[in-house]
C-alpha cells in the first residue's frame, strides 16, 4: 500500500500540526528557479500518468483545499498542464445539490472517485463538510440529517468517516495526495484587491467571499483539526505555502512525482499473439 513521500510539508500522523508553526511564504522565492522546478516535474509526470494509464493497476486522487484565492485553480492548471487528458479528471465541488443532500455527506464525491488508470482531481472535496459545515453548522440543518444533531460528535464522526474512506481507496490500490494551500490573511485580501482593480478579474470575487474573512480564525482551528485528523501514511496530507504561487507549484509538483516514483506503475506486457508475430507485422508495413 501506498504510503506518503518524505516532505518539509508533510502534515505529520501524530497530531502535532499547528498552523501557526508553519510559514504561508518560502524563505526564498526564486521565480525562475521554481518555474524550472516546475517544468521538470511537470516532463516527468507526463512519463509517469502514461505508465499509470497503461499499467491500469492504481488510480491517483489529488485533493486541493484552501482559503479563497489561495491558487487551487492555477495550480491545477500548471501542474497538469502537459498531462493527457483523457487520463486525467478535475471536480470542483460547490454548494450541494438538492440531490446530493438526498444521500450521505461522502457521496457527491464517492460517485466521482478516478477510475484505474486515471488521475482525478477534487477543487474542494468531502473536507467542505468538517471545514465550512463546522464553521457554518446552521448548514446542516439543510442536510436532512435524522434528529437530534450533536455538535459535540459529528465532526468527529465525519472525520473517522473519511479516515475510513480514505484507507479503504489506498488498500484498492488509488494513491490519495491531499494538498491545503496555505495563504495569509493578508496575501488573501492581497489578491482580493487585484481582483478589483482589474475588470477581466472581477467575476473571480463575490462579496461573500469577502465575508468569509470574519470566520478566517475559525476556519483555521477547522483546518488544524481536520488536517491532524486525517493526515496518514496513506493518505497524507501536505501544508504548502501559498504567498508564492511558483514556490507553491514546484513543490506540488514534486510531491505527486515523488509520490508515483514509489509505485510499481509498468507497462502490460503485449499480447502473446502480438509477440510472436512481431516481425511478421514488421514486414507487413515495410
Amino acid at each position: 500500500m501506498f504510503e506518503a513521500a518524505k516532505s518539509e510539508y508533510l502534515v505529520p500522523f501524530d497530531g502535532t500540526f499547528k498552523i501557526g508553526r508553519r510559514n504561508t511564504a518560502p524563505e526564498s522565492c526564486d521565480t525562475q528557479a521554481n518555474e524550472k522546478r516546475l517544468r521538470k516535474s511537470v516532463k516527468r509526470l507526463d512519463k509517469l500518468q502514461q505508465r499509470l494509464y497503461a499499467s491500469d493497476r492504481h488510480s491517483v486522487l489529488l485533493v486541493f483545499q484552501a482559503m479563497d484565492a489561495a491558487g487551487k485553480d492555477s495550480t491545477i492548471r500548471a501542474v497538469m498542464r502537459g498531462i493527457n487528458p483523457a487520463g486525467c479528471q478535475v471536480r470542483r465541488f460547490t454548494k450541494p445539490t438538492s440531490n446530493e443532500r438526498d444521500h450521505d455527506f461522502l457521496w457527491r464525491t464517492s460517485i466521482r472517485m478516478p477510475e484505474r488508470g486515471r488521475i482525478g482531481i477534487f477543487n474542494r472535496s468531502h473536507y467542505e463538510e468538517v471545514l465550512v459545515a463546522r464553521v457554518h453548522p446552521a448548514i446542516l440543518e439543510s442536510q436532512k440529517l435524522p434528529d437530534p444533531i450533536d455538535l459535540d460528535s459529528i465532526w468527529d464522526e465525519r472525520l473517522e468517516s473519511i479516515r475510513n474512506q480514505e484507507l479503504h481507496l489506498a488498500r484498492n490500490g488509488t494513491v490519495v495526495l491531499k494538498f491545503w494551500l496555505n495563504v495569509s490573511k493578508t496575501e488573501q485580501k492581497n489578491r482580493f484587491l487585484s481582483r478589483l482593480d482589474d475588470p477581466e478579474k472581477n467575476w473571480k470575487l463575490a462579496y461573500g467571499d469577502v465575508v468569509e474573512r470574519r470566520f478566517w480564525n475559525d476556519y483555521m482551528e477547522a483546518y488544524e483539526i481536520a488536517l491532524n485528523s486525517t493526515s496518514r501514511p496513506w493518505a497524507p496530507w501536505y501544508a504548502i505555502p501559498a504567498d508564492d504561487k511558483p514556490n507553491m507549484r514546484a513543490a506540488v509538483a514534486e510531491i505527486i512525482v515523488d509520490a508515483l516514483s514509489q509505485v510499481c506503475l509498468e507497462y502490460p506486457d503485449p499480447a502473446p499473439d502480438l509477440k510472436d508475430r512481431i516481425e511478421h507485422i514488421r514486414c507487413e508495413l515495410d
